[in-house]
């Protein structure tokens, strides 16, 4: 089949098929194959399910569509990352939709709310980890002493020290790798910006599909409640140790702005998103604003003569587009066609 074709193949064997059709009823999630051997933890405890994102998704997705996102060729790449408990590493023009794909996968396999890490040039590993308020852990402490020796206060104690874990918090990588029924959905946005020695150590955590919280570990303590990258979520630590039951789908995107080592990408399913076609930007506008109309086809397809040009855009510039020339008393002629291409500049130019 065209790549530039919008229908997806019907293949038994795929789990997910690029529809973001949200399973009927939780039971009824698409259930993955048991892992490779070499993909197997046994991590404890096991931790409640992943927390829906409904408003999360209908952000970034829209309502559901009729037509598929994905060619067939990126949609088999897709499930054999799911089978194989392999990370994605997804590239793509700037705007084509690369960390919308994590949403995709988890609205379709009822896989809860997306953890999504975005990365920057000081970015290290352990921020993905887990975070430690030393600082406010002494504070509270000395607080908690002060209380116990407070002449004022008589024969009455003062409740036990603070608890270790409100003073930990676990970040989206940290919180993706817990023991889970189903697997988290992990997002690792723009790793192209890291460092150049956080590919490598990112591959590390992921192989191992575990980590040690050395703060838990000192510790002593056989069991550690914390908190979560999820809101108000807990986690309950034993030994300081964290270990995965079910290998996270983890989604990298990169704008290309740099090479990652070749034992990284040997770790990693390659894929490479291609524009939308014209059916694909119909369905989006679709879903995401729930109309179209004849100056909505017009603008799509300006937008596609100027990707066609060798441009830098952005599905967002289309979005944007649409919804403004569908605003109330919108301007026609000159001066609403002005504005339109305005919303369509090529970003490659810098302004």
């Amino acid at each position: 089949m065209n790549a530039r074709d919008n229908h997806v193949t019907a293949s038994a064997w795929r789990i997910f098929n690029a529809t973001g059709e949200p399973p009927e009823e939780p039971e009824g999630a698409p259930k993955l194959p048991p892992a490779p051997p070499w993909r197997a933890f046994g991590g404890e405890p096991l931790q409640r399910p992943a927390p829906p994102d409904r408003a999360g998704e209908v952000r970034r997705l829209g309502v559901v569509q009729s037509v598929g996102q994905l060619d067939d060729e990126s949609v088999d790449l897709v499930n054999a990352a799911l089978i194989l408990r392999r990370p994605l590493l997804v590239t793509g023009s700037p705007g084509v939709g690369k960390s919308t794909l994590a949403y995709l996968i988890a609205r379709e396999l009822g896989l809860g709310r997306v953890l999504q890490w975005s990365i920057v040039s000081r970015t290290v590993l352990r921020d993905g980890l887990y975070a430690y308020d030393a600082i406010g852990r002494a504070q509270a402490i000395a607080s908690w002493r002060g209380a116990s020796t407070d002449p004022a206060a008589g024969d009455a104690q003062p409740p036990g020290q603070p608890p270790l874990g409100d003073f930990v918090t676990l970040g989206p990588l940290g919180t993706a790798l817990l023991a889970y029924e189903r697997p988290r959905i992990l997002l690792v946005d723009e790793l192209d910006k890291s460092d150049i020695d956080l590919p490598n150590d990112l591959l590390h955590a992921l192989e191992n599909g575990s980590y040690d919280i050395p703060e838990l570990v000192r510790s002593g303590r056989p069991e550690v409640e914390v908190y979560t990258d999820d809101p108000e979520g807990r986690a309950v630590i034993r030994g300081g140790r964290v270990e995965c039951r079910e290998f996270p789908v983890v989604v990298i995107t990169s704008n290309g702005e740099r090479e990652f080592p070749a034992a990284f990408r040997r770790r990693c399913l390659p894929l490479h998103l291609r524009p939308p076609s014209r059916a694909q930007l119909l369905a989006m506008l679709e879903a995401h604003l729930q109309a179209t109309t004849e100056g909505a086809e017009r603008i799509v397809d300006q937008f596609l003569q100027r990707i066609e040009g060798g441009g830098t855009h952005s599905i967002d510039q289309l979005l944007n587009a649409v919804r403004l020339s569908a605003s109330h008393a919108f301007p026609t002629g000159a001066d609403g066609d002005k504005l339109v291409e305005t919303l369509l500049r090529d970003l490659a130019k810098g302004r």
